[in-house]
């Protein structure tokens, strides 16, 4: 069987080089992605963005810049992979193999322009977490390993596995949901500033079915 805000001055007080752009860390607010959940940058409204000297005139906030250039990211729905095949029923008490596709689990970048100020957004997936759909949950800091017959029929996922304890027999539809959220942080730069906007989701679910297999002995 297979298994498978607040911001902060980049330079220091008496360091004596060039000080950087200043770092802005958002909170933000959730919106709809597509498929998953984001987080817009939220700035502190006592500290609006400056015009740069010399500019002569009314410079967009780069704040309105950062949230078209996060709304442009095209981040890749998660696809759930399990071994057993996804498609067939785990087994109690059999090590389940867990992951998404490697090449979803890779920067993504866009940027926007506005009057002149342009940012670019840097969006590198950190966490998955796996609710399996009994009670447990799985915390994994990759894409998780495909099983392969490089690994023994019985043996654990290495990075991103779990092992059911019950069948889905009394589950609605006779399946576990199982869901995986996917979360990215985002790094942008623009406007002579930089930032981090944290906590983008994307998230996918599909049933799971659990069987029990019983143990006949012979003689």
């Amino acid at each position: 069987m297979a298994h498978g805000a607040a911001a902060k001055p980049s330079g220091g007080g008496g360091g004596g080089g060039p000080e950087g752009p200043p770092t802005v860390t958002s909170t933000g607010w959730e919106y709809d992605m597509g498929g998953g959940m984001g987080i817009l940058p939220r700035f502190d409204p006592e500290k609006p963005n400056k015009p740069k000297p010399g500019g002569g005139g009314h410079q967009v906030p780069v704040e309105v810049v950062v949230q078209q250039a996060v709304r442009r990211l095209k981040l890749p729905k998660p696809v759930i992979h399990t071994s057993p095949d996804e498609n067939f029923a785990q087994v109690v008490h059999v090590p389940t193999w867990m992951w998404v596709e490697r090449s979803s689990w890779a920067p993504v970048s866009a940027s926007a322009s506005v009057e002149g100020v342009t940012v670019t957004a840097m969006a590198r997936p950190r966490r998955a977490v796996w609710s399996m759909g009994e009670g447990g949950q799985v915390v994994c800091r990759g894409p998780g390993t495909p099983y392969s017959d490089a690994y023994s029929p019985k043996a654990s996922s290495p990075d991103c596995g779990y092992t059911y304890q019950r069948a889905s027999l009394s589950a609605p539809g006779r399946a576990y949901t199982v869901s995986v959220q996917v979360t990215w942080d985002v790094e942008w730069h623009g406007g002579g500033q930089t930032g981090v906007v944290p906590g983008l989701m994307m998230t996918a679910e599909r049933q799971l079915v659990v069987d029990e297999v019983q143990t006949v002995v012979t003689r």
